[in-house]
């Protein structure tokens, strides 16, 4: 048999690209967040790398340690270690590379609170979820959320963290994403419960059913709804961000009940998409309302 090999857009796929896209999204908006009058070039540069390296690195450890599980799932059968394209031994090389050099750029050049935060997210997501709470738990999506949701955070503390403090705000977007977390994996959970099932991944459709994971979405739908009012309420953002979150998670209620009432497994797939585009266009929405502030309704 022909040994097949590794190419460069294997590795790129360890990485899971579009998910370290989306982190790094909600990253870059923490930064200008943070009450600075500028983002530094430089700063935004290497913090970007460094925080999207971590991320990176993460995922192929993911990749290491669900190759087994990836093998029985559809939509991760083809992934590079699961097939053998890759070898185990590179993987971890290549993940180990990425997160020494993530923590070389953020520790030396950026600064050390924002270093130590994301050795955190990187141990949280790669070890204790992946390793861990992923087999250990139903409730694994909600505790090990925490790590994916700090990206925000390690953002805004890249340019705002050299005294070591941590602003309220930063918490505030680190916790629009932990809610925001559930009801994203969970629609999928749902759309994919035979294959996590014969994974034996104590998923929460799995372990309690299609119907209380549904009603579990809608709850945090709804509690998702009021955290993205928060920034409003607390006057960290104005009108323009008001009228984006009301009308995103309004959105999002109403994929939750459809979800709920259907008996169609697209819906679930289609609410997971969903969740997608709320999350990216809420971050959007905070970024421009930041830089174009509407205090007032001008008739």
């Amino acid at each position: 048999m022909t040994e097949v090999t590794a190419s460069w857009k294997d590795y790129i796929e360890l990485t899971k690209p579009k998910v370290v896209l989306l982190i790094l999204l909600t990253a870059i908006v923490g930064m200008y967040m943070a009450p600075v009058e500028s983002v530094p070039l430089q700063t935004l540069i290497l913090a970007t790398i460094g925080i999207g390296f971590a991320s990176a690195g993460a995922a192929v450890v993911n990749h290491v340690v669900d190759q087994h599980i990836d093998t029985l799932m559809a939509r991760t059968f083809k992934r590079p270690v699961a097939t053998g394209k890759i070898k185990n031994t590179h993987a971890i090389i290549f993940a180990t590379l990425l997160s020494l050099t993530s923590m070389y750029i953020l520790f030396y050049y950026i600064n050390a609170l924002t270093a130590y935060l994301t050795l955190g997210g990187l141990v949280g997501y790669a070890f204790v979820y992946t390793m861990y709470l992923k087999r250990a738990t139903p409730q694994n999506i909600v505790i090990g959320g925490l790590s994916g949701a700090i990206p925000p955070l390690l953002g805004w503390t890249a340019v705002d963290g050299h005294g070591g403090d941590i602003h309220p705000y930063a918490l505030l977007m680190v916790l629009i994403v932990f809610v925001w977390t559930p009801p994203h994996f969970w629609a999928l959970a749902i759309f994919r419960k035979e294959e996590y099932a014969k994974a034996d991944i104590p998923m929460l459709p799995v372990t309690h059913g299609i119907e209380f994971t549904k009603f579990n979405i809608v709850l945090y739908t709804i509690l998702l709804f009021f955290a993205g009012l928060l920034p409003y309420l607390v006057g960290m953002s104005y009108l323009i961000y008001l009228v984006v979150s009301s009308i995103l998670g309004l959105i999002f209620i109403y994929y939750a009940f459809k979800l709920m009432f259907s008996n169609e497994r697209k819906v679930a797939m289609d609410t997971f998409k969903y969740s997608i585009y709320y999350l990216m266009i809420l971050f959007v929405a905070l970024l421009v309302d930041h830089n174009y502030p509407i205090y007032y309704w001008q008739l």
